[in-house]
């Protein structure tokens, strides 16, 4: 019997704030860029592995409508870490995709991100020839950590 995905609904907690002013495209999107675990093939072909804390931190692209009350919240967010970086108390946060069987069954794919953030500072552009791409606020997070529950 086939396997289906149906996919939708999905929400994007940042700080307790549930964001609705998601922008176009990968909205959000989590990666993970470091290996999980190294390693290393020696003489006779012994392996040794070890486990990577590194690969546990994930990064999160957020694009937000320019000017919307999720790009403010953003906004105040990354001015209070640059004002004082040692006194920013690092963003929590919730990705959860929802995945339906459809047969009504929904199962919650769920991110819960620690230690958060900011990584860069938010890109703009002015452009004549109608690029929606300048009504649009990416910003990029860093977590420190991001396990992942179904449910």
């Amino acid at each position: 019997m086939s396997v289906v995905s149906l996919t939708g609904k999905d929400t994007v907690i940042l700080n307790g704030t549930i964001f609705n002013d998601l922008a176009d495209g990968d909205c959000a999107a989590l990666t993970f860029p470091d290996a999980l675990t190294q390693g290393k093939t020696g003489k006779n072909g012994n392996t040794i592995y070890a486990f990577n804390t590194t690969g546990k931190r994930c990064k999160l692209s957020v694009r937000v409508i320019r000017g919307s009350a999720n790009d403010k919240l953003l906004n105040q967010q990354l001015s209070l870490y640059k004002n004082d970086p040692p006194a920013f108390t690092l963003m929590t946060g919730q990705i959860v995709k929802n995945v339906g069987d459809g047969s009504g069954n929904i199962v919650h794919d769920t991110y819960l991100l620690s230690g958060g953030i900011f990584e860069n500072e938010t890109d703009v552009k002015d452009n004549a020839d109608g690029d929606t791409e300048q009504a649009v606020a990416i910003y990029k997070l860093m977590f420190s950590n991001a396990p992942r529950q179904i449910s």
